[in-house]
């Protein structure tokens, strides 16, 4: 795969460096980035395997399909593990997370090591390559904070609240659906985008409002 088709796949998950129109095939474009042996992509891998798996779109058996050099299907559990040690070394949480330890692919050995490198700040050796744990974490924390309505407070939310029900005394059906999509970063058409400006944004900005949010709780309270 060419260098800029692959770099075009990396923006639709979530590494934001170049934009696309369409959705990838996850499993190949986390393949590919794997056989680039580009420190730089793969300094991004935590975040985008974090968003693949948040669509639950990840299959690593099908992901190490794509890769016939065993040197490869090496680094994929590298990038895997380091990837798991990440999420676990910053305390993040996700849903999905227990069907990756439960694997026959998960390596606790390089799992625990993995960790003691981010604590330590030292460098994450992936079998002949070496990343710095500094950068590894700086690059996920950066580009997280624009996704992480999506692994954090989204999640959050429906735990605590039943969202579902309160969006749907707000908004139509198409509304909510736009809601969703911005919420959590998807991809819209400009059709969609000029719909949720002129329509949706409206409510959002009132319902943000924190005036309007007190006189809401005391006529509850009443």
């Amino acid at each position: 795969m060419k260098k800029p088709t692959l770099l075009k796949r990396i923006k639709e998950l979530g590494y934001p460096l170049f934009e696309v129109e369409k959705s990838v095939d996850v499993n190949e474009t986390l393949a590919e980035v794997v056989k680039s042996r580009d420190l730089r992509l793969w300094e991004g891998f935590p975040l985008l395997l974090a968003n693949s798996l948040e669509r639950d779109l990840f299959d690593y058996k099908v992901t190490q399909m794509h890769l016939k050099n065993l040197y490869e299907r090496k680094h994929l559990q590298y990038l895997t593990m380091m990837s798991l040690a990440l999420y676990e070394y910053l305390k993040l949480k996700f849903s999905y997370i227990d069907k990756l330890y439960n694997s026959n692919y998960f390596n606790k050995n390089l799992f625990h090591e993995f960790i003691e490198c981010l604590k330590e700040k030292q460098d994450l050796k992936l079998n002949n390559r070496q990343l710095s744990s500094v950068r590894v974490i700086n690059t996920f924390k950066n580009y997280f904070k624009q996704a992480e309505i999506n692994f954090k407070d989204y999640i959050g939310l429906k735990d605590e609240f039943d969202l579902e029900f309160a969006l749907a005394q707000v908004f139509s059906k198409k509304q909510k659906e736009l809601f969703m999509k911005k919420l959590k970063g998807e991809k819209m058409t400009k059709t969609e985008r000029e719909y949720f400006s002129r329509s949706v944004k409206k409510k959002v900005l009132a319902l943000a409002n924190s005036d309007l949010h007190k006189l809401a709780i005391k006529l509850i309270k009443e």
